[in-house]
């Protein structure tokens, strides 16, 4: 019986995902990138779940592949579909809704990330490109950012995330990352060790720390933040 819980709970990340192309369709964005998040909850606990209860398995990895390439490939695209034609309508530019189909180069390149990590067995403590739980996370804070967080305090940062060319341009440099050879450290903590895990911790205090100070507008910070962690660690061991 314990075998089917790990799948259990890749399935209600399925069903997230799902519910979340549902309301990303009918153009409700905050209840679609919610559930992106409620999906990426699901997609942690099920390999928790599974390493815990010594229940891995093969149909459980192609079961986590195919929630993922919902939940983080096509429901973010829908996410950013009508987020780049809300930021359009905001602005009076309607004719820039073309650039809002930039969106489904996410699932696309995500399918591809996604079939060559099933077959790839090296990524265990580093990922060989951008995880697409990061990038769908990336695009499902973008809309709750805009209509929640900074639309009573417009700045900067207001400004560029509502801009419809940076987040076109959002789309196809984090596809790009999805199937780069650049390393990414895994988020995994397998000891007390600072030694062992220093990338995962600096990582998770900085986070918190922006998490307090820009709460959700912090996501996007956050998810450059790995990037550049990666890209440094990459340097610095190529150097070496």
């Amino acid at each position: 019986m314990k075998k089917h819980i790990p799948n259990f709970i890749t399935l209600l990340n399925l069903l997230s995902g799902v519910i979340s192309i549902y309301f990303g369709f009918t153009g409700d964005i905050k209840l679609s990138a919610l559930m992106i998040f409620v999906a990426a909850v699901f997609d942690f606990f099920d390999g928790f779940a599974a390493r815990l209860l010594n229940a891995k398995s093969e149909i459980g990895l192609q079961l986590d592949s195919l929630a993922d390439m919902v939940s983080f490939g096509v429901a973010p695209a829908f996410v950013l579909f009508q987020t780049i034609r809300l930021v359009n309508g905001e602005s009076g530019e309607e004719s820039l809704n073309y650039l809002a189909f930039t969106a489904f180069l996410i699932p696309l390149f995500a399918a591809l990330r996604l079939a060559k990590f099933n077959i790839d067995e090296n990524q265990t403590t580093t990922f060989m490109g951008m995880p697409t739980p990061a990038v769908a996370l990336y695009f499902a804070s973008l809309p709750v950012m805009i209509l929640v967080c900074l639309a009573e305090t417009k700045n900067f940062y207001y400004d560029i995330v509502t801009n419809p060319y940076f987040l076109a341009g959002s789309a196809l440099v984090l596809s790009l990352l999805m199937v780069s050879k650049l390393p990414m450290f895994s988020l995994k903590i397998r000891s007390a060790s600072w030694r062992e895990n220093y990338k995962q911790f600096v990582f998770i205090i900085l986070s918190v720390i922006l998490l307090i100070v820009m709460r959700l507008a912090a996501v996007p910070v956050i998810i450059l933040l790995y990037i550049l962690l990666s890209l440094a660690d990459y340097l610095v061991k190529d150097r070496s």
